[in-house]
């Protein structure tokens, strides 16, 4: 992002703040674009970009004789993109050992990196955030009205009439868009919705092969994203995500399907939310495979190859649900990721479901179904209050915080069974 564009406010900068203050070194890591660089310069006061290429061959230079001198430099210090040279994670370590400060380093990372090519974890002198693209209230869409800590605190709030600004058409718009900060800084709507595309072509065609020097085949990249947006949210396994690509596009086999899908994590395109397995009574047994979702709904937008204009239709809405219920997720893991938050789902045997059950790391938790349009409300809340009914039933299990039905619609209210229904435009 330019110089003369405005920063834009994001949930991670309360978080940074805070660890700066607390411990030697802070890692941001996440999807490229996502804005790390942008809102680490804001906190440093001097700065190494490893991908700067003009510097590269005097970096080198440097990293063979005496790495330590690239962390010489005005506290705190940027080591942007420092997977490119891990042997500066002990580095920074030994440098924290030695300087005893706080907030000395902030390192970004837009890649998981081999643990094996570095020598210690860094526990207690390195503190990990993730920054996920911008949720809808950080990028502008979202007023924010009923605040998703205030609802844990106080779950009796008041929330009945309060209005999200949001049309459904606005709602396609920003989720085909992402919350790429570059995309919120275009002029027009087309170069808005280039930037997910473009994003998808870098991942495919370069930053994949990077990541472990394994040259990868980009049109078989996008076939495994297409065909995990067309099971995106959904408990599809693998081997049925597998046989979608086989029987569209040629066989492949499981070694090579794991080794692209592990890329992808690696890069943060993708995440595995996992199975909430509380011990309740239930007559059926709980389902705790993984769900594979996008770090950013527009990713699977891109990779199923669609345009706002598609969602429009009967069978566009219907797969637009399923793009809904992602775009919640990322919104929801950014508004509790302060509290330690963390997302996983529920579904049992007998096919009772909760698309989300969002932890904080004090323990107090929340069901919440994300469904679309008017008419899904009264199956998500029956969903919630069975799911409910069974935790009622166990003493050992404390009772969640409440219960939530995220819309796409425009009003928020609590029903007579107490569910409270939330326009995804009101959260934040």
């Amino acid at each position: 992002m330019g110089a003369s564009m405005k920063y834009i406010a994001r949930y991670l900068d309360d978080e940074l703040n805070q660890w700066m203050n607390v411990i030697g070194a802070v890692l941001i890591v996440g999807p490229k674009w996502s804005g790390k660089t942008t809102t680490a310069e804001r906190y440093s006061k001097s700065v190494l970009k490893l991908q700067d290429i003009d510097k590269q061959e005097q970096y080198q230079m440097w990293l063979d004789i005496r790495p330590s001198k690239l962390l010489e430099g005005e506290k705190p210090r940027l080591i942007d993109e420092w997977q490119m040279a891990p042997i500066l994670w002990d580095g920074v370590r030994n440098a924290v050992d030695e300087l005893q400060g706080e907030g000395l380093y902030i390192l970004t990372g837009s890649t998981v990196v081999d643990e094996s090519k570095i020598m210690h974890s860094g526990t207690g002198r390195i503190h990990r955030l993730l920054m996920r693209p911008m949720s809808l209230y950080e990028s502008g869409e979202s007023n924010g009205k009923i605040s998703i800590e205030e609802l844990f605190d106080n779950p009796k709030m008041e929330i009945d009439g309060i209005e999200s600004d949001l049309t459904m058409d606005d709602l396609i718009f920003a989720a085909c868009r992402g919350g790429w900060p570059d995309s919120i800084n275009k002029k027009n709507d087309k170069d808005k919705l280039l930037i997910a595309y473009n994003y998808l072509d870098n991942i495919s065609e370069s930053d994949i092969s990077k990541i472990d020097g394994v040259k990868r085949d980009s049109d078989r990249v996008k076939l495994i994203l297409k065909a995990i947006a067309r099971n995106n949210s959904t408990l599809a396994k693998d081997t049925t995500i597998m046989a979608d690509i086989s029987a569209n596009f040629g066989d492949i086999s499981k070694p090579t399907y794991y080794s692209y899908v592990d890329s992808l994590k690696r890069l943060f395109v993708i995440e595995d939310l996992s199975g909430w397995a509380p011990n309740i009574r239930s007559k059926s047994s709980m389902r705790s495979g993984n769900k594979k979702v996008f770090i950013d709904p527009s990713i699977a937008v891109a990779a199923l190859n669609m345009s706002p204009k598609a969602f429009n239709t009967i069978d566009g809405l219907k797969t637009f649900g399923f793009i809904f219920e992602n775009l919640c997720i990322r919104d929801l893991s950014v508004y509790t990721s302060k509290f330690g938050g963390s997302i996983s789902y529920y579904h049992d045997n007998s096919d009772t479901e909760v698309d989300c059950v969002v932890h904080l790391n004090d323990g107090r938790y929340a069901l919440i179904e994300c469904k679309l349009g008017k008419t899904k409300i009264e199956e998500g809340a029956q969903n919630l209050l069975k799911v409910n009914k069974l935790i009622e039933a166990n003493d050992e299990i404390r009772n969640p915080s409440f219960l939530a039905v995220l819309t796409g619609g425009e009003i928020a209210y609590t029903r007579k069974d107490g569910v409270k229904v939330i326009p995804i435009g009101c959260l934040k």
